[in-house]
């Protein structure tokens, strides 16, 4: 199973959609800023699974706050993390993340591309897909075993 990890697209639908085409995922997680963006993938995508968080400027979206799902046997936590502090450090997060029983878990929200084990759990943030760098991240869960790659998206 792959899947695309995005965050932060802040209404940049041409680099969603370019990070889609790209990578040809049978799944999409969006960690939120702005979650409606994902209605384009929706819309030209439809039988795409496509789950979204809120993010801090997401506003009065419908999406929750955070998700938690199992995907290729793998349970997977998300959240944009800001209301766990992230970008001052990953304690409360990766406490929610264990509670949870997490195997990965993901997060947004400062922008920033970043990867760590913990007591073997992948945490996992891609960084921002629609400002400055423009990254995103590709999970493939295949029997049992998790390999990432953080990429750079090119317009």
């Amino acid at each position: 199973m792959k899947i695309l990890v995005v965050s932060d697209s802040h209404g940049n639908r041409k680099a969603l959609m370019r990070a889609v085409s790209v990578t040809g995922p049978d799944m999409v997680l969006h960690l939120g800023d702005v979650a409606a963006d994902c209605a384009i993938i929706r819309e030209n995508m439809p039988n795409l699974v496509v789950r979204a968080v809120r993010g801090n400027c997401d506003g009065f979206a419908n999406e929750a706050a955070e998700d938690e799902f199992v995907a290729g046997g793998k349970r997977i936590f998300m959240a944009h993390g800001d209301r766990y502090g992230v970008k001052t450090g990953l304690n409360s997060f990766i406490t929610a993340a264990m509670y949870r029983n997490a195997d990965i878990a993901l997060f947004g929200h400062t922008h920033r591309n970043f990867s760590m084990e913990y007591e073997g759990m992948l945490i996992l943030n891609p960084g921002s897909v629609g400002t400055g760098q423009k990254t995103y991240a590709v999970l493939e869960i295949e029997d049992g075993a998790v390999k990432y790659d953080i990429c750079d998206l090119v317009l």
